[in-house]
Order: structure tokens, then C-alpha cells, then sequence
């Protein structure tokens, strides 16, 4: 059930607003619970046990390494085994089946195994727990259902950001919804609405009918790239704006998880903009126990090479994911050791050279073999005699230009600062969202195309 749908917009979250905000504060936790499940069960019916044992098993391994602190790292490895093995499993299996036969010609049968929705997010927010309750950073959770309702919160469930217990952990047992946290988690919910429904679903729709144009150009696969580059940034981080608003209807505050990442001045500085909550989780259950930069070069090169070779890998069993990770990777070695500090010494040109690298890092991210990585990026810079555009490009261009100039604009802080001016219009505020609430709602009805590129990692 994606949240902007019309079966999520007009029935699910009414009828849990209703009985959530009716029924007695003892019971709030558990209305949450029941109707993260539907939630879940709804999309994920197959796999929705997997969630419930997930839930049981890391609920008890936690108290046990908590109580049995002599026992605690056996406690902790037999913890991650199940976590981790549950992702091989259900993720990567065929991956490993498909590169087995090839390097040693065996002809292994695939098992053909369909991927649990959202088994990346809570699979790293259980191990995040229990992580963090054997190194002592937070106390067991005493009652199974705070704990489950940490892992099944629905608006953080599928598609992150990844929540760590100690973040909401207080909240859990004792949150205060009033009118103004409610008020803005519904400013913040429509404005992701705006960003996954009339930005980026407008701009995949570019890029759909870019990608099968019958003859092509340069410009064609430069405007395919770059509008790729704004639909997964709309797409996710509206879909992150959309949980934590949610959160806030319910009085959770969610960290936040993207910081404007296309103005970033680096790769380095892009990356701490960007999915905030998976590249910290790597950073503190990863790279940090790694030695992280206390170590000698060849080890901190390790390290980040480690770390980014599993930031591809999460994002799926491909090696066009496992590529993108290790591009960055020696991006990020480079301007750390070689030119960052006079990269960050240039004024223009160091926003052009973290768009172009973000951009290609996009064309790999999307295309779903080295192959298709080759002749993209040979086509997107004119290796293949491609005309520079042609009348074909030029009718889509036209057609979607006032679009782009709008989502490039938005993908900066030029409206959040023009929306800081219009609060004091009182009366401008609320018609500006009831207005973005109109729009999606019409779009949705007329519109069939509403994907949400992140289900598939």
C-alpha cells in the first residue's frame, strides 16, 4: 500500500486516525500495531510471518543479552546470524546461485525466491537494537509490544529511514500528539505528497518515454540521466518526508533522512546528505568498529571500501548495485587523500563536479547490467555518433522543460526559505497544502503511473 494512494489517502489513514485518537492511551500502542500489520499484510501478504518472528526472536535474543551479560556476544552472533541470514536468504540467494554457475559452469537451479517488502529496513533496524543493547546504548525494551510496534510502524516499515530504538524509544512508552505536532506532520506529509506524486511521477513519466524513443540523441540520454537523478531523489526522499510526517501524527519525531544532497558541494558532502540513516548505520555498525580513520591508509582504505561494496550490495542482489557502491568508494578515497582540499577551494566548479559524478553514479544505479552501464554512458557522451539532439528529444524537452526548472528548484532550499516567509501570511499557509492535497488527489485519479522505485530494495 503506497502512501500515495488513493486506498491509503481515503480509507486507511482516516479510519486509523479515528480509533487511534478514540481509544484510551494504554491502547495506542497496540492500535498501531494491529494496523501496521494490515499494513504490511496488505502488500506483503506471503511473507508477513517473517516480520512477526523477526519481531520475537530479536525481542527475546535482546533481553537475553541484556540479563546474561556473560553470555551476551553469543547471544549477539546468534542474533545477527538469524538477521543476516534471513536477508541472504530471501535477497540474494539466486545472486550467488546466478555467479556460482557462471565461474564454475555448474548449472545450480535458481529457487526463484520472491524478496519480503521492506526486509532491508527492518532487518537493519532489528540488528541496529541489539547491536546497540549488547554495547549497553539502550535498555532491552521490557514490553514485547513497544518492541514490536518499533519494528512494524508502518510509516517507516518498507521504505525507512531506517529508525533506531534509542530515537523513539521514550516515545514508545509515554508521547504527547497535540494540534501543533499534528499540524505539522500534516504540512510535512502533503509536501512529501508534492514531491512523490507531482514531481517525481511526472519526471519517471519523462524518462519512460525518453527510454524508448525510436531514434535517439545525446540529449535524450543526458535528460534520461539527469531526470533519473530528480525521480529517485523526489521519489525517496518525498516518500521519508511522508513517514516522518506520519510519525508526527502520532507523536514520534523521526530523524531526518535527506539534507538537500543534489546542492552538495562533494561526493563527501553529498553523502551526508543523502539517505542520512543507512550511511550512518554503516558508519557506526561498520566502519567505526572497522578502526574507522584511526587506522594505517592501507586499513582506512579497507574500510571505506568494505563499507561501500555493502552500501551497493543492500541496495540489491545486482552487480550494477555492488558498482555504484565502489565508485563512490574510490571517489571518496580520492578527495579525501588526493584534491578535496582544493576542490573545496574552487566555487563553481566544485557543485559541477559533484552534479556530473552524482549523475553518472545515477546511470549505474538504474541500468540493470555492465552492458547496459557501457553503451548508456557512451551514448550520454557522444562515442556512438548519436546526433546531439534531434526533433524527437526536442518534443519531449519542450513538453517537461517548466517541470524540470521546477523540480531543479525544489531540489535546493529556494522554497523551503520562501515557505519561511509565507508563515507569516496565516491565511496563505493552510491553502497551499489544501491546494497540493487537491492536485495529488486529481492526479491520482486520472493517473496510473505511481511507482516507488525504493520497494525494490
Amino acid at each position: 500500500m503506497l502512501f500515495s494512494s488513493i486506498t491509503f489517502l481515503f480509507y486507511f489513514l482516516p479510519i486509523l486516525l479515528i480509533v487511534y485518537f478514540v481509544v484510551p492511551k494504554k491502547f495506542k500502542n497496540l492500535v498501531l500495531f494491529i494496523f501496521s500489520l494490515f499494513f504490511y499484510f496488505y502488500g506483503e501478504p506471503k511473507y508477513g510471518f517473517l516480520l512477526l518472528i523477526s519481531c520475537i526472536i530479536n525481542y527475546i535474543m535482546g533481553s537475553l543479552i541484556e540479563k546474561h551479560r556473560k553470555y551476551a556476544k553469543v547471544f549477539l552472533i546468534i542474533t545477527l546470524v538469524y538477521n543476516i541470514g534471513q536477508l541472504l536468504y530471501f535477497k540474494y540467494l539466486d545472486f550467488f546461485i546466478e555467479n556460482v554457475n557462471n565461474i564454475f559452469n555448474t548449472n545450480i537451479k535458481f529457487m526463484y525466491i520472491v524478496m519480503p517488502i521492506g526486509i532491508s529496513f527492518f532487518t537493519f533496524q532489528t540488528i541496529s537494537y541489539v547491536i546497540d543493547v549488547y554495547n549497553k546504548k539502550v535498555e532491552a525494551s521490557k514490553s514485547f509490544l513497544n518492541f514490536a510496534t518499533y519494528v512494524c510502524l508502518f510509516p517507516q516499515l518498507v521504505a525507512g529511514p531506517i529508525v533506531r530504538y534509542e530515537t523513539i524509544s521514550e516515545e514508545l512508552k509515554n508521547r504527547k500528539s497535540n494540534y501543533d505536532t499534528f499540524a505539522l506532520g500534516v504540512k510535512r506529509f502533503a509536501i512529501g505528497l508534492f514531491k512523490k506524486v507531482l514531481i517525481a511521477n511526472l519526471v519517471g513519466e519523462l524518462c519512460a518515454s525518453l527510454s524508448v524513443l525510436t531514434n535517439q540523441s545525446v540529449m535524450s540520454y543526458v535528460f534520461q540521466a539527469v531526470g533519473f537523478t530528480l525521480q529517485i531523489y523526489f521519489d525517496f526522499s518525498g516518500y521519508s518526508d511522508m513517514a516522518i510526517g506520519l510519525g508526527l501524527f502520532f507523536g514520534f519525531h523521526f530523524l531526518e533522512n535527506f539534507n538537500y544532497p543534489l546542492v552538495a558541494s562533494s561526493i563527501t558532502d553529498f553523502w551526508r546528505r543523502w539517505h542520512i540513516s543507512l550511511s550512518s548505520f554503516f558508519r557506526d555498525y561498520v566502519y567505526i568498529p572497522l578502526g574507522g580513520n584511526r587506522v594505517s591508509l592501507l586499513k582506512w582504505i579497507r574500510n571505506i571500501f568494505v563499507v561501500w561494496f555493502l552500501t551497493g550490495f543492500w541496495h540489491g542482489a545486482s552487480w550494477n548495485f555492488i558498482l555504484w557502491g565502489l565508485y563512490f568508494a574510490v571517489i571518496l578515497v580520492l578527495e579525501k587523500k588526493l584534491y578535496g582540499k582544493y576542490l573545496n577551494k574552487t566555487k563553481v566548479f566544485k557543485y559541477i563536479y559533484t552534479t556530473v559524478l552524482v549523475v553518472i553514479s545515477f546511470v549505474i544505479f538504474n541500468c540493470e547490467t555492465i552492458g547496459d552501464i557501457k553503451i548508456f554512458l557512451s551514448s550520454m557522451f557522444g562515442f556512438f555518433n548519436l546526433p546531439l539532439v534531434n526533433s524527437e528529444t526536442l518534443y519531449y524537452i519542450r513538453s517537461y522543460l517548466v517541470l524540470l526548472i521546477i523540480a531543479i528548484i525544489a531540489s535546493t532550499p529556494l522554497l523551503k526559505v520562501i515557505g519561511n516567509k509565507l508563515k507569516k501570511l496565516e491565511f496563505l499557509e493552510p491553502v497551499i497544502y489544501i491546494g497540493i492535497i487537491i492536485l495529488v488527489t486529481a492526479y491520482l485519479i486520472d493517473s496510473s503511473f505511481n511507482p516507488f522505485l525504493y520497494f525494490r530494495f
